[in-house]
């Protein structure tokens, strides 16, 4: 071995020891900071016809639900795994919507016109649409949000025609929910509007006419669902957060009107961003959103603290992602750390845009086959309980921690995701009392270490649907509970200890 030879040897040595940092993680398990719903994970579906297009990439295809596929198996099995899974069927063109009910005989598609609503003119939702949507969510036993039409009897200002006057008229939706219920067909909570509030998006309502407006769809869901037990929820405004707006409207709407605050985030800005998988892989710039989280979560506590805010849709980078970056392995590193910053701060519920359809489907939008982040949600849904327990560690900040009771068993889960590129970190879980018990992981890799492959490894080994077209088997490896997690570069791994002593969980 010549001396070059030895030095580079030596120097690889040297480095691959460095890049290995300790890190003790330290819990705090006697009382929860915070709950989340047990379905606190939810996917959206929306109505984008197939020329919706952005940054000249038309990426929706077939995915809006007028023209998706729901019979489908890949599809179909996809929503089964999650028994149940929460999804929230509305979207930008949802306040452009009227439905095949009633005196409503005509019903046209969503045709692109210049000066309609995001460039569309008014579309339709068929009654025998209607009826395979819900034979659909009841065979996959979907919990339901449906997003009402906000502006139905509104018309713009003459000063301002962005700004939307007058009442709502619900009598459409009536007609809606009158079959709904003759059908049998279950809605979990009813949404009004989409990013109608604060200064709008294309469109926007005054805060205390919003209040009326919602006030008016909580009599309404109470006279038509007389059983208390099986009436839908209320949820609003459904739109960006600003203050103003929100602090206003909490303070004009009546107690125990709405059952949940929705807000949107899309904290990653446009999907051409160059940035945008830099903006990914920073946790400084990903902890900015946090106070938007605590605004919303502090407002809700001041003046509605019978309700619960929940993210009523994120996609990450908006005008439908970013291509090949938020359907690739890269994105967890946003989307999962969302799910925990937002639980830390009492959100119940978290819905990503989207299950199916643009550039940030959990499912890819021709074939249905699961992208990574649909693997990372389903590890949620099946590891992390409800309620929130404090940890903290002195380690980069480039390794995220977030520790919820366990949602099925005995002790607490642990979402590790380390955004380095670099640098592995070998965490130690404090005060953790029974060495006997294993700890169960589940490390998530990219593909051939490509942080932008839409495959992911669970352990080492790909996720891929069976050939019965089934999601995989999601077993975890069995580690000796004295030793650290090895959290390698550019990872995430969700950890279950049994054994961890946390009153709050017991």
């Amino acid at each position: 071995m010549n001396v070059k030879t030895t030095i580079c040897c030596v120097l690889l040595l040297l480095f691959s020891t460095s890049s290995a940092k300790d890190v003790d993680l330290r819990v705090k398990g006697v009382t929860s900071i915070a709950t989340t719903d047990e379905n606190f994970i939810c996917a959206t579906l929306d109505w984008w016809p197939p020329n919706k297009c952005d940054y000249n990439d038309c990426p929706w295809g077939n995915a809006g639900i007028l023209n998706l596929d729901l019979y489908n198996d890949i599809f179909l099995n996809a929503v089964k795994a999650f028994n149940p899974l929460r999804i929230r069927l509305g979207g930008s063109l949802e306040d452009w919507l009227i439905y095949q009910f009633g005196k409503q005989r005509e019903c046209p598609l969503f045709q692109k016109k210049n000066d309609g609503l995001f460039g569309f003119s008014k579309g339709c939702l068929p009654k025998k649409k209607w009826d395979e949507i819900n034979h659909f969510f009841n065979k996959t036993g979907v919990k339901l949000t449906f997003g009402l039409n906000a502006l139905s009897g509104k018309k713009p200002s003459k000063e301002d025609k962005k700004n939307w006057k007058g009442d709502w008229d619900p009598t459409n939706a009536i007609d809606l929910m009158e079959y709904t219920i003759s059908k049998g067909y279950n809605i979990d909570s009813y949404e009004l509007g989409n990013e109608l509030c604060a200064d709008g998006v294309s469109a926007r309502i005054d805060s205390v006419q919003y209040a009326k407006d919602i006030t008016q769809l909580r009599k309404t869901v109470n006279l038509l669902y007389q059983d208390a037990n099986t009436r839908p929820k209320v949820l609003g405004p459904a739109g960006f957060y600003g203050k103003e707006w929100f602090d206003s409207f909490l303070q004009n709407v009546g107690h125990g009107v709405v059952d949940g605050v929705t807000h949107h985030i899309y904290n990653l800005g446009s999907g051409n961003d160059k940035d945008l998988i830099n903006k990914i892989q920073d946790p400084y710039y990903l902890s900015q959103v946090a106070q938007t989280f605590k605004d919303v979560s502090d407002a809700v506590k001041e003046f509605e603290p019978s309700s619960g805010p929940w993210v009523g849709e994120s996609g990450g980078a908006y005008n439908s992602g970013g291509k090949d970056v938020s359907n690739t392995f890269v994105n967890g590193f946003w989307y999962l750390d969302q799910l925990g910053m937002t639980s830390t701060f009492n959100h119940k519920v978290y819905c990503r845009q989207a299950l199916v359809g643009g550039n940030y489907g959990l499912l890819d939008t021709t074939t249905f086959i699961p992208n990574p982040d649909y693997y990372g949600a389903l590890l949620w849904h099946r590891l992390m309980g409800s309620k929130v327990l404090s940890v903290s560690h002195e380690g980069s900040p480039y390794l995220r921690a977030y520790v919820h009771c366990s949602k099925t068993e005995s002790g607490i889960a642990v979402l590790l995701i380390n955004m380095s590129n670099s640098t592995t970190f070998e965490v130690s879980l404090l005060n953790d009392m029974n060495l006997n018990t294993p700890r169960e992981e589940y490390h998530l890799t990219p593909k051939d270490g490509n942080i932008q492959s839409k495959v992911v490894l669970l352990n080492g080994t790909p996720l891929v649907l069976t050939q019965s077209l089934h999601i995989p088997e999601m077993n975890p490896k069995l580690v000796d509970p004295s030793s650290p997690i090895k959290v390698k570069h550019d990872s995430i791994v969700f950890v279950h200890s049994k054994s961890f002593n946390a009153p709050a969980c017991m």
